[in-house]
């Protein structure tokens, strides 16, 4: 069978070695899956298959240092996910049975407990009966805290699932933020983390497992994981199982381009995401250590998981390299006379056999690679059809993975600030809801003036300089307002004053932040400023701190305005949404520090903190608080119809705000320029790339409330009422995407002659008279109104 695509060089930058007891598990594990009846009898695999696939192989290879029991236990773990998959493909996916894949799985959670002498369902099939016998087998050794988080993990990895189903179903492809997000559930790189620390007995603490360094440690290590996964299994998924939940696809829909691209353009993402594990370790560790007081045994814990993770990208890049489940060209499965392959030949031989490889790859005749394409662009938003090859011109293999990778990364810290790019053209935009605006909007305005005036927010604050960063001109031309009439076009008139004031105190700060603290990279200053801001947030009580900066007292004032009417479980997860945007603040000056354009998947993820996205949609959640079950919020569906708004919203905003950021204040954090870095394209290329995400985004906010939303009505037995109340949440998200394009495009903050008059005349300047903005756009004229705006608090 000839390969769709020649395997890029990746980028391995941790050795591999093999685990000295990896025969023995490799015994053990056929064994156990004999005895839990996966082979001979099971419809799904023979002895040959299990032997050929040698998932002892990846685990020996994974987990160098285990012990030999404890490998054996984990290879046991591994024969179970890789049955579970094959198993689930023959009986549900094949065949489409969705009803029966939702009970299927709807009995696995009852074979991990909490407790582990719980009682257990008896088994019905091999699937059940190996989780239980590993379950018993595990959890004695781990603390209540793992057993939890091992837990969610393997539901997710077996939920997930359905979401696989139901796109084969729909013969849908998903777009490249969708297919991430979903694959680190589904493609199981999370629970084999949870392996990592049993087999290397490194427990993360409680006190940092749900901390950022943690978190991004643990997701680009399943980036890396899957998409590796994904080149290798490009052609057994598409061309055997019919299976659409593959990168190489989605960036080959996606871009529009030829397989190798997508190929070798997933190879990029994945190297990418491997120099985010070790920026993350490398420079977020050791403060994160500091600032939580982590003891010494503490610390080394998370220095062995992040050794252990290390270790299992190495030996799970090598296992692929070898097994026969495969597209790999260049490995074998199978040693002499037809028997597994230990992976115990030297190194030497590897080593010889790979630049056979290499040698046969530069010296065929026949192209592996299409000639580069036409880089100028034929229109907006085709541009994304020809970017694989705008990046790359030399066969597969022909230039080093190490220097290419090398190159990547270089490139990420060499931007220069303040360099004159002019006006972003902007691809085109389809909104297609229609936006309404508050009566009360001129009255409004005039009140933030006053709240912001009362606060302090538009004077220099005393002793701090550069903290003069607003004035009542500058305030009156961002019109934050508008913002608030477009999110909540039906409030009352108080009820639009505290969303405007919420929206100004959130901007000021995205402000305030940088003129403050990155200039002077004061980022010690930076986390003591937004340490003390939870002060102004009590739980429980009324009492606060005195304010000494107008963003405390803003804040305090806001909050005992805000969360006195919420019950404890909303005050506390309002609270949580506006901390984890100031949170995101101390991120950007990170970056800022050290002149580092982010990774793309790290940007758009913290992307959605730094626009203020989870705070103005809580103030949307909290009007229906009482209407809606409290775990509906938690769904899948749910967080994918909220994440895809946010995305389209912030890329939005990056668009308007391109020239102001790049040029006007030499920021970084844009998603134009995290394009322009990640594929070293140039600015139309990247904006017409952005601009196609965008609509993939707006297309999956339509394709859940369309397509999944019903399934939720029937999952948690909504009423007629919560079932309006969920109609009336998404109809306050098409409000926030509807006006979000049009306050952009009628405030004063983006327009190039703006930004001019802005920096000739910094806040305390004199300044011409302000004049609100005509409304512009078609319906305008007809409605009689300005245009709607946003909610965003960090609409930059």
């Amino acid at each position: 069978m000839t390969q769709p695509f020649v395997l890029p060089d990746f980028y391995t930058p941790y050795p591999a070695r093999l685990n000295p007891h990896t025969d023995g598990a490799r015994t053990h594990s056929r064994d156990w899956a004999r005895s839990m009846g996966m082979l001979e009898g099971s419809g799904v695999w023979e002895q040959d298959d299990l032997d050929a696939h040698d998932y002892a192989l990846l685990c020996g290879y994974t987990h160098p240092d285990a012990s030999g029991p404890d490998l054996s236990l984990v290879t046991d773990w591994y024969v179970w996910v890789f049955f579970f998959d094959d198993h689930f493909l023959e009986v549900f996916k094949k065949p489409q049975d969705r009803d029966g894949a939702r009970a299927y799985l709807a009995r696995l959670p009852a074979f991990m407990p909490t407790d582990p002498d719980a009682a257990v369902p008896r088994p019905a099939n091999p699937v059940e009966a190996g989780l239980a016998d590993l379950w018993v087998r595990t959890v004695p050794a781990m603390s209540a805290d793992w057993r939890a988080r091992f837990a969610e993990s393997t539901r997710n990895l077996l939920n997930e699932s359905l979401w696989e189903l139901a796109n084969i179903h729909q013969r849908r492809v998903a777009n490249p933020v969708e297919y991430l997000e979903m694959r680190r559930k589904v493609g199981g790189a999370p629970w084999s983390a949870g392996l990592v620390e049993y087999a290397a007995r490194a427990e993360v603490p409680s006190a940092v497992a749900g901390s950022r360094p943690l978190r991004v440690l643990l997701d680009s290590f399943a980036d890396a994981v899957h998409l590796r996964n994904d080149l290798f299994s490009y052609q057994r998924e598409t061309e055997e199982e019919g299976e659409l939940a593959n990168c190489v696809l989605v960036l080959e829909t996606f871009l529009g381009c030829t397989t190798q691209e997508a190929a070798e353009s997933v190879n990029d993402l994945l190297t990418s995401r491997l120099q985010q594990f070790e920026h993350t370790a490398a420079t977020e560790l050791a403060p994160l250590f500091a600032a939580t007081g982590l003891d010494a045994a503490s610390c080394a814990a998370v220095a062995a998981y992040v050794k252990g993770l290390q270790d299992w990208q190495a030996g799970g890049h090598e296992w692929h390299t070898r097994s026969s489940r495969y597209m790999n060209g260049h490995g074998t499965p199978e040693g002499p006379g037809g028997a597994p392959d230990s992976g115990a030949e030297s190194a030497s031989a590897r080593a010889d056999a790979d630049s056979a490889r290499r040698d046969a790859v530069s010296a065929d005749p026949t192209p592996a690679h299409p000639a580069p394409l036409d880089l100028a662009p034929t229109g907006l938003g085709t541009a994304a059809a020809a970017l694989a090859a705008t990046v790359r011109t030399a066969a597969p293999g022909t230039v080093p993975t190490t220097a290419r990778a090398e190159t990547a990364r270089a490139r990420r810290f060499r931007h220069v600030p303040y360099r004159r790019v002019g006006p972003s053209p902007l691809p085109p935009i389809d909104v297609p809801f229609t936006a309404r605006l508050s009566p009360h909007l001129d009255t409004a305005r005039d009140h933030v003036v006053e709240w912001a005036h009362r606060t302090g927010i538009l004077e220099p604050q005393p002793g701090v300089p550069g903290s003069h960063v607003w004035d009542e001109p500058l305030l009156r031309d961002i019109d934050l307002p508008l913002c608030a009439a477009g999110i909540h076009p039906d409030a009352t008139p108080a009820q639009l004053d505290l969303t405007s004031a919420w929206l100004a105190w959130g901007t000021y700060g995205d402000d305030y932040y940088p003129a403050v603290f990155g200039r002077g990279r004061d980022l010690a200053g930076a986390h003591l400023c937004t340490e003390r801001l939870s002060a102004f947030m009590p739980l429980e009580s009324a009492h606060t701190p005195v304010p000494t900066s107008a963003l405390e007292r803003g804040l305090a004032d806001l909050w005992a305005r805000t969360a006195g009417p919420m019950d404890p479980a909303s005050r506390r997860a309002f609270r949580g949404a506006v901390e984890r945007m100031a949170h995101s603040w101390l991120w950007e000056l990170a970056n800022q520090a050290q002149n580092r354009v982010p990774d793309p998947v790290d940007y758009l993820e913290m992307r959605r903190l730094t626009f203020g996205s989870d705070l103005t949609m809580s103030l949307c959640r909290l009007a229906h608080a009482d209407r809606l079950p409290p775990a509906l919020h938690a769904t899948r569906p749910m967080r994918s119809l909220e994440d895809s708004a946010a995305d389209f919203a912030a890329l939005l905003n990056d668009l308007f705000s391109y020239q102001k950021e790049i040029e006007f204040e030499g920021e970084l954090h844009n998603g134009v320029l995290v394009v322009q870095d990640f594929f070293d394209c140039d600015q139309p290329t990247a904006v017409s790339v952005v601009g196609d995400l965008m609509r993939s985004r707006m297309r999956q906010f339509q394709h859940v409330v369309a397509n999944e939303l019903p399934l939720l009505h029937e999952e948690f037995q909504l009423d007629a009422a919560a079932r309006a109340a969920l109609d009336d949440y998404v109809r306050d998200l098409e409000n926030w995407l509807s006006g979000i394009l049009v306050w952009h495009r009628d405030c004063r903050r983006y327009r190039e002659e703006d930004l001019r008059r802005h920096a000739a005349s910094p806040p305390g300047a004199p300044r011409r008279p302000w004049t609100p903005p005509r409304p512009g756009g078609l319906g305008t004229s007809a409605a009689g109104l300005a245009r709607t705006g946003a909610g965003a608090t960090g609409a930059r």
